[in-house]
């Protein structure tokens, strides 16, 4: 009796996986959690070397991986490969700085006259744009911290995280709806 390789069964398992979770199958992209999470966290902390930072690159690369599963071709390689691609790949653009969100049309980027300012003074300095201002009031005081260092200091979304302390993707989602925010105020 001839013995199956279990790397040739596991990338069946994936491949066919791949094709659920293309067909919109959730569960399917369960499977591939619980088969390869553990090492694309792995993957991820040997390129971010933050275990917080390692598991939202991880978190991301899922929703790639789920939104593109029908890209994937396995004559042009093993579904293993592609999934650990999209892993490596999330968390050298988050090393890389990732691209910045685009700010809504009418925001104009205010300069802090030193890098010490705090970004609420900064906040206080708007007098000439009081729409702007009074829409950034309306915010918690947390996420008009995180677009003001996002926007006024210039950070990254990852160097945000770390100054505050917060998960990398909770610090994404609230600039997203705080500029949402910001645009229905504005409009």
């Amino acid at each position: 009796m001839e013995q199956q390789d279990p790397t040739a069964a596991t990338d069946t398992s994936l491949a066919d996986a791949l094709a659920r979770c293309a067909r919109g199958e959730q569960q399917a992209l369960r499977q591939i959690y619980d088969s390869e999470a553990p090492t694309m966290i792995g993957i991820a902390m040997r390129v971010l070397r933050r275990r917080d930072m390692a598991e939202e690159c991880v978190h991301d690369a899922f929703l790639r991986i789920y939104q593109k599963a029908d890209s994937f071709d396995p004559a042009r390689g093993s579904p293993r490969a592609w999934i650990y691609t999209i892993v490596r790949n999330r968390a050298l653009n988050i090393v890389r700085g990732e691209a910045r969100t685009d700010l809504v049309d009418d925001f104009e980027p205010i300069g802090l006259t030193d890098d010490s300012e705090n970004p609420e003074d900064a906040m206080l300095r708007l007098s000439d744009a009081r729409s702007l201002k009074r829409c950034l009031e309306t915010l918690a005081p947390v996420r008009r911290k995180i677009l003001l260092l996002a926007y006024m200091h210039g950070l990254t979304h990852g160097e945000i995280a770390g100054k505050i302390g917060m998960p990398l993707g909770t610090v994404k989602s609230w600039i997203r709806r705080s500029l949402l925010s910001l645009r229905e105020c504005l409009a």
